[in-house]
């Protein structure tokens, strides 16, 4: 089965050819990020206007690059949510008429869902695995039994860690997206000392909180005598990730250890993070775990990975009628329930 996959839950615009829901023909992205910088953040109402200028010929592009048309697709898989509701109106609205043209099925598919079987992109991770949404807008622990068979074990309470990356790097005048700049400076130096605390490390449950972090560093740049010069901003940054680190591993190995997995997949923006990667790797090696980290591009929000979910939905009689409808909240763990 050949499947054209559509991705715009938030500032990404994606289209992408997927043969099988294996074999990636095509995966382009088209990126907001130069729109939006100017605003520290994602202005949901330019997001989906630019999402409306670019879909189409990013989708023209697609299918030239995969050398196929649009006579040789025989479905089209499109996130129904969560995200920007705006903007998944242009992935959703576009596929629905593209479907309808065209005569073939179409889905709505769970963009969570998509970053955690990422990985089967690449290669084959057996069930069950505990899976790890950490993004801008999700953290995220999951046990992992199949497609559409998820069990929510963890999340934060309040602030993503995308996020809380992004808001401090906006109070570190660092720019944005925050996440990759502080990952640079955390990488090329050390914390100087400072600590940074770990909410919610101690607690029972698998849940995670990066507001108080955040407001950590705000009240450490409060206590400075002087403004922080370039040195002290490379400590803070690499003080606020290696918290931030400390947090995801050890509450996912944790997650991980009582729910007798020994298989991680790690997903979502985040995971691009060479510093959660590091440390993944070094506590999996002492516990025995395998870990997995989808490709760069597969990480980030991409039309790709929504074709593993979907064609086994599709292949399967599942489908959506022309009255989907976008959705800016939807339980991941009710995913199966919605396609029956």
């Amino acid at each position: 089965m050949i499947l054209l996959a559509l991705e715009s839950s938030c500032d990404e615009t994606a289209a992408a050819v997927v043969r099988d829901g294996r074999q990636v023909l095509s995966n382009l992205i088209s990126s907001q990020v130069d729109l939006h910088a100017v605003y520290g953040g994602v202005v949901p109402e330019l997001a989906s206007r630019r999402h409306l200028e670019v879909i189409n010929p990013l989708v023209e592009e697609a299918l030239s690059t995969a050398g196929v048309n649009q006579r040789d697709l025989e479905g089209i898989v499109v996130t129904r949510g969560p995200g920007l509701v705006g903007a998944l109106l242009v992935g959703v609205s576009f596929a629905k008429a593209y479907a309808y043209a065209l005569n073939i099925p179409m889905i709505g598919v769970h963009h969570i869902e998509g970053h955690i079987q990422a990985i089967q992109l690449e290669k084959i991770v057996e069930y069950p695995f505990l899976g790890v949404a950490v993004s801008g807008g999700h953290t995220h622990l999951y046990r992992v039994d199949g497609i559409g068979r998820y069990q929510l074990l963890g999340r934060t309470v309040d602030d993503a860690a995308g996020e809380a990356f992004d808001k401090v790097a906006k109070m570190l005048g660092l720019g944005y997206p925050g996440g990759p700049i502080i990952d640079n400076l955390a990488a090329a130096g050390d914390d100087g000392g400072i600590i940074f605390p770990r909410p919610m490390l101690k607690k029972n449950n698998f849940d995670f909180s990066f507001s108080g972090m955040k407001t950590a560093v705000l009240n450490y740049l409060h206590r400075l005598e002087k403004p922080a010069d370039d040195l002290r901003i490379s400590q803070i940054a690499c003080a606020f990730q290696t918290a931030v680190v400390d947090v995801i591993t050890q509450k996912t190995l944790r997650a991980a250890e009582a729910e007798n997995l020994d298989r991680i997949v790690v997903s979502g923006g985040v995971a691009c993070n060479s510093g959660l990667r590091k440390r993944f790797a070094e506590l999996t090696v002492s516990s025995g775990m395998d870990v997995f980290f989808p490709a760069p591009i597969l990480c980030a929000d991409n039309g790709a990975m929504l074709a593993v979910a979907g064609d086994y939905y599709l292949s399967r009689g599942f489908s959506s009628g022309l009255d989907l409808n976008a959705v800016s909240n939807w339980p991941l763990e009710q995913v199966r329930c919605d396609y029956k």
